[in-house]
């Protein structure tokens, strides 16, 4: 877990290792989008601006679900939804968003826009492969405690060590997983007054820090449910690029009895194989409450986002193929 990578000198700002991951998800995004849109692209620079105004929307989006997701936190202080650089993106709705601005985009643009969502497709799964290693390096979206030989043990303070030491209602568990003694709360701030919670690591005596760091109190191991959902991502990009080469070759032979052929369906096809992904890796991951249903938010989004790639391909399937404007007429627009 590197929440901060490093610091710049003489500004001390601090480089974070999620929005590094971010970046570096971008661009491999982009470098694929740009490299499967060439048979239909004119001008490479259209992935360019759809990317970035795609990026805007994602930060915003991913802000938007954070703060709608964890509301109770930004009552009474709501300027706080703004303070983006102290983290708390979901990437889910990022995706969501970018996704609605790139339609958009290509709307106003007359560029075939069911191509693009299904190249689309392929790059937000490679993205995802990037992103979930932030999501590991800044510790969120943890996993259960486990036993297996790959589990991991995150720092005293970190999100998973925070949810194990306290009760918590909202995933129907009463009492904490890990039993940390009472004189391990209570500290004063910085205004020197007295808060009750988790002390701060610099605040332990040294054989408390040893505790928390070997001892009995450590974190319990979890499981990387980050990095399976890197792996995932990377499985999900393949086989949506699969099902993209069979696309092609159809497209070239002017087959059309193949089922799910047609332009847009590797979009639908896309959420489909991802929210059932989601839904199951839900049951691994223990930072989301329970909803009414006894379900996950996320899996309840899992399983809208399953029934909606369903109806996109049907209807892609029975859509003619959208027309590839000529590049003259393209560079006009």
């Amino acid at each position: 877990m590197h929440p901060e990578l490093f610091e710049i000198p003489f500004i001390h700002l601090t480089v974070k290792g999620y929005g590094t991951m971010m970046v570096i998800a971008f661009l491999a995004a982009v470098t694929l989008i740009r490299r499967l849109s060439r048979s239909f692209t004119p001008d490479p620079q259209y992935i360019t601006n759809a990317s970035l105004y795609s990026l805007i929307a994602g930060v915003v989006g991913a802000r938007l679900f954070y703060v709608i997701h964890y509301f109770a936190q930004f009552q009474g202080r709501l300027i706080s939804v703004f303070a983006i650089w102290k983290g708390g993106l979901e990437l889910l709705g990022g995706v969501l968003s970018a996704i609605v601005v790139i339609g958009f985009y290509c709307r106003y643009h007359k560029l075939p826009v069911r191509r693009y969502l299904d190249i689309l497709a392929i790059g937000l799964m490679l993205a995802l492969v990037f992103g979930r290693v932030g999501c590991f390096l800044n510790g969120c979206c943890f996993g259960k405690p486990t036993n297996l030989p790959w589990a991991v043990r995150f720092p005293y303070g970190s999100y998973a060590y925070c949810s194990q030491i306290y009760p918590n209602p909202e995933r129907n568990r009463p009492q904490p997983q890990l039993n940390l003694p009472e004189e391990f709360f209570g500290y004063y701030n910085e205004e020197g007054k007295r808060v009750y919670g988790l002390k701060p690591y610099k605040d332990l005596i040294p054989e408390q820090k040893y505790m928390v760091d070997k001892g009995s109190y450590r974190c319990l191991p979890v499981h990387p449910t980050q990095l399976y959902s890197s792996v995932k991502g990377a499985v999900l990009a393949l086989i949506l690029y699969l099902f993209w080469r069979r696309n092609q070759k159809a497209d070239v032979s002017k087959d059309c009895k193949k089922l799910f052929t047609k332009p847009g369906c590797i979009f639908g096809l896309m959420f489909i194989i991802y929210g059932i992904s989601r839904f199951f890796m839900e049951f691994l991951r223990d930072d989301n409450p329970f909803g009414f249903d006894g379900l996950t938010i996320s899996q309840n989004i899992g399983i809208a986002m399953v029934v909606f790639g369903v109806l996109l391909m049907i209807i892609f399937e029975k859509m003619k193929p959208d027309c590839l404007a000529s590049p003259a007429r393209q560079s006009r627009t």
